[in-house]
């Protein structure tokens, strides 16, 4: 019996210190250090609406926006609860006719050839929010035709977005596609 009663207590205790006290301590700690990223770094329109996070991508098709890296997750595009790769491999017949359809669809919409290797194959995890510079450059011949605006005033813009590499040696320059779509908003 009073190896139960131990078991009890040390379960009693854990529980308070593991399953109350410890996750309230990182919370507390995340919000006052960290507090634009533990509130899931969300995104505004220019009527201070929430529009999404920029820590995970979103589907855009209207020739007035720039388009994201394609989504793997399933159910529908950027499904943050089916985040991970399609698993198909560089010979699937499957992943090379979604290359194909991407591609073309590209072209049709004016950009050059060839294409990016981010605009036509989706990330790891399906959800990522970024293009490489490359990418948006030449999508910018689209969305200033199809806003009526100067291609030197969207290129400015985009160049304005760019975000360096982490720790300035990590990764490559790459742009958040929805906050570049908001500044294009909210552009006049």
């Amino acid at each position: 019996m009073k190896t139960i009663t131990r078991t009890l207590k040390l379960f009693a205790i854990l529980l308070i210190i593991v399953g109350v006290v410890y996750p309230v301590a990182v919370t507390v700690f995340a919000q006052l250090i960290f507090p634009k990223e533990a509130g899931g770094s969300l995104l505004h329109d220019s009527g201070g609406n929430i529009t999404g996070s920029a820590l995970i991508g979103q589907p855009f098709s209207d020739p007035k926006y720039f388009w994201s890296r394609p989504s793997a997750t399933s159910g529908y595009p950027y499904n943050p609860m089916a985040s991970g790769g399609s698993n198909l491999g560089p010979t699937n017949k499957d992943l090379l006719d979604q290359i194909s359809n991407r591609t073309e669809l590209l072209k049709s919409s004016g950009i050059q050839i060839p294409v990016p290797s981010d605009l036509v194959e989706a990330s790891a995890s399906g959800l990522d929010p970024h293009i490489s510079v490359q990418s948006a450059l030449i999508q910018i011949p689209r969305v200033a035709r199809a806003r009526n605006l100067d291609e030197g005033r969207v290129s400015n813009l985009v160049l304005e977005n760019v975000e360096n590499r982490q720790f300035g040696f990590l990764g490559e320059q790459r742009i958040n596609v929805l906050e570049l779509n908001l500044a294009l908003d909210s552009m006049k």
